[in-house]
């Protein structure tokens, strides 16, 4: 199905219902030092080399040895098979867990999560940083061209009674992981949070759910202004990843609340054609949750949105 609708920039499938392996916080854990793994959940118990792991995962950073920390096939198989393609590509899109949700998910032997602890923090970016070295370098086998998202659902947390970390902190753990990819960088975030704190880091690309969530970046005019003036790309989540929401809308449907989501940001003096040019449509978030047939409705949505706008404002 991606490779029927989403020809220009497919990305490869998580398959959560597959395995819990492929959870995206369970996914990306393989081969962090002293990982436990039971049932949905992950947390850290030291062995006797603990301390040697983590001195090695630092070393490996600084020579930018990434093979070792390659996702095998039991923890992503639908990164292999589209490893497997044959087809002519002209860009691909993969992505990673980012270092705030991962940090929030991963606990100690406390039941702590680790994002609260300043070194295993530090690590667990610097060891992100190096799966999503390893898997760009995987996607140049299919073209040079890539995208790597940084996938922060948790970055809506922020800043409230649950989560006290300092947004400096932050912003050092994102540009750590960002510093192990080499071509197009993006971040998603599924719910509100600060923009501000996304839009001002070095990433090409900020992805957000346009369907739901529109509002909340229309409050940041200014960093969204700045943002599309040194190139970045915004992705307008626009396609429901709610069943129920889904089969209300229509090709028409959809187009007009993109233009809805996009109405605010024209107000303060950005041209629709830059926001235009500089866009991406996507699904609002991930499609696990969908049945296949909802699933393969949403994407179609997607790629005759995508045609329609194209044709429309002759964008190619």
């Amino acid at each position: 199905m991606i490779m029927k609708f989403l020809p220009d920039v497919p990305a490869w499938p998580q398959l959560p219902n597959r395995s819990s392996r492929e959870s995206m916080n369970i996914q990306f854990s393989e081969g962090f030092p002293g990982i436990i793994i039971e049932g949905d959940n992950i947390h850290i118990e030291p062995g006797e080399n603990f301390e040697t792991e983590l001195d090695r995962i630092y070393l490996d950073c600084q020579a930018e040895n990434f093979d070792k920390y390659s996702v095998s096939t039991e923890y992503a198989a639908g990164l292999h098979t589209f490893l497997s393609q044959n087809e002519k590509l002209n860009t691909v899109k993969g992505q990673i867990t980012g270092p705030v949700t991962w940090g929030l998910t991963v606990t100690n032997q406390d039941g702590v999560a680790i994002l609260y602890d300043d070194t295993l923090a530090e690590i667990a970016a610097k060891f992100l940083r190096l799966k999503a070295s390893w898997q760009e370098n995987a996607l140049r086998r299919l073209t040079p061209d890539t995208i790597i998202f940084v996938d922060e659902p948790y970055m809506v947390s922020l800043g409230s009674a649950f989560v006290s970390i300092p947004y400096e902190k932050v912003t050092a753990l994102l540009d750590e992981v960002f510093q192990g990819i080499q071509g197009l960088k993006g971040v998603h975030c599924c719910g509100n949070t600060d923009w501000s704190l996304l839009l001002g880091t070095t990433i090409d690309i900020l992805s957000f759910d346009a369907y739901t969530q529109a509002t909340s970046l229309s409050l940041y005019p200014n960093e969204v202004k700045s943002f599309l003036s040194r190139g970045g790309i915004i992705a307008w989540g626009i396609v429901p990843n709610n069943e129920e929401a889904l089969v209300k809308e229509s090709l028409s449907s959809l187009h007009d609340r993109l233009g809805e989501a996009m109405a605010p940001f024209t107000r303060n003096g950005i041209s629709f054609r830059q926001i235009m040019e500089q866009g991406l449509i996507t699904p609002s978030c991930g499609l696990a949750n969908m049945s296949p047939e909802a699933a393969s409705l949403a994407l179609e949505l997607l790629a005759g949105l995508s045609n329609n706008i194209r044709e429309r404002y002759t964008l190619y």
